[in-house]
């Protein structure tokens, strides 16, 4: 990686490792109604989000009752997404046995198969953040983010690849398990039909949802309803990506080599995951409808804790950070923001 190399001691390593350690435990053993009160409020108030955006699109002729839902109908699908989806399949509430609640099973409003973003994000991306190499979210096979990212003529169109990632992100989620940087040297799309095929059926899925059923449920106001669900998916669009992009490519976060996370113990795993993220300070609503990933840091350590948890954490991870002489990363969303977007042009070039 292009900035120091990491300076922990084995024996610092070990004492960080158990600090998160028992930080994890305390809380999975405090665990209980207020949880599960918490994310079922927030899915109550998601779908009433949703049902009231969609029937107020039906009135869309009336230019502020349309407005109105797509307000709605975006903040239901950046909830469905982030706060409940994202979280749920992290297995944060699964102590619950609830159904509608259980990760490995849960379904989200998204173009990407929830099953193949369990195995490309939870697993992948969290075990190898920011693994160049390995972990596949550095500029999702496609954009230059980093620095230490090795440069091509492709890479001309990084500003261009990040507009079209930054208005239709469902679809280039949905298209990662197909590996499209590895075609046609390494694997060809013979090798992903199956994958191909699940993503088909679920983007089918969603656009017969979003702009076939629910415009003609809208009758004579369907081409109203039909915008209406586009604009709501164009706005969850960009904000997921805003989210996404600002968790590990501002300014300060870094990325590691294969070589130097090899045989990485606990405690150099909890250091690595913290290195490699950054954080955005806002407020409750602002937390929530970042799925609380503008906890990116406290995410990273505890992934598996619900989401909700990670306010009242930081403070103390903040303080375990500079008593180890950690780098805590953290800023408002246009500054984290602006850093992402200045890179992005920047690393077009060699």
């Amino acid at each position: 990686m292009s900035e120091p190399e990491m300076t922990l001691t084995p024996a610092q390593a070990d004492a960080l490792g158990r600090e998160f350690d028992a930080i994890r435990t305390r809380v999975l053993a405090d665990l209980g109604k207020r949880d599960a009160d918490y994310i079922r409020r927030i899915v109550r108030i998601q779908r009433t989000l949703e049902v009231g955006g969609r029937v107020l699109m039906f009135a869309g002729v009336r230019r502020p009752a349309w407005l109105a839902g797509v307000a709605m109908l975006s903040m239901s699908k950046i909830l469905d997404n982030w706060e409940i989806g994202h979280n749920v399949m992290h297995g944060q509430y699964d102590w619950m046995g609830d159904p509608a609640l259980h990760g490995p099973t849960f379904e989200w409003d998204s173009a990407c198969p929830s099953d193949h973003w369990r195995y490309a994000h939870n697993y992948l991306h969290h075990t190898y953040t920011n693994i160049i190499g390995l972990d596949r979210d550095i500029g999702y096979a496609v954009l230059r983010v980093k620095k230490d990212q090795p440069w091509d003529w492709q890479k001309l169109l990084n500003p261009i690849n990040a507009l079209l990632g930054f208005v239709l992100f469902q679809y280039s989620l949905a298209g990662y398990e197909l590996e499209i940087e590895r075609m046609p040297h390494e694997i060809t799309m013979a090798d992903k039909r199956e994958a191909l095929r699940v993503i088909v059926r679920k983007v089918f899925r969603q656009v017969l949802k979003d702009y076939v059923a629910f415009p003609l449920l809208g009758g004579r106001s369907r081409r109203f309803v039909l915008t209406g669900n586009l604009a709501a998916n164009l706005i969850r669009n960009m904000w997921t990506f805003a989210i996404t992009f600002c968790g590990h490519f501002p300014d300060g976060a870094r990325v590691f080599t294969i070589e130097e996370a090899r045989d990485e113990s606990r405690g150099m795993w909890y250091y690595r995951q913290i290195l490699g993220t950054a954080n955005m300070n806002g407020g409750k609503l602002f937390h929530i409808l970042s799925g609380n990933l503008s906890h990116q840091i406290e995410h990273h350590l505890f992934p598996d804790l619900p989401a909700h948890r990670y306010a009242e954490l930081a403070p103390e991870v903040r303080d375990i950070c500079r008593r180890y002489g950690i780098p805590y990363n953290t800023g408002s969303l246009p500054r984290q923001l602006g850093t992402v977007l200045l890179n992005l042009f920047r690393l077009a070039f060699p």
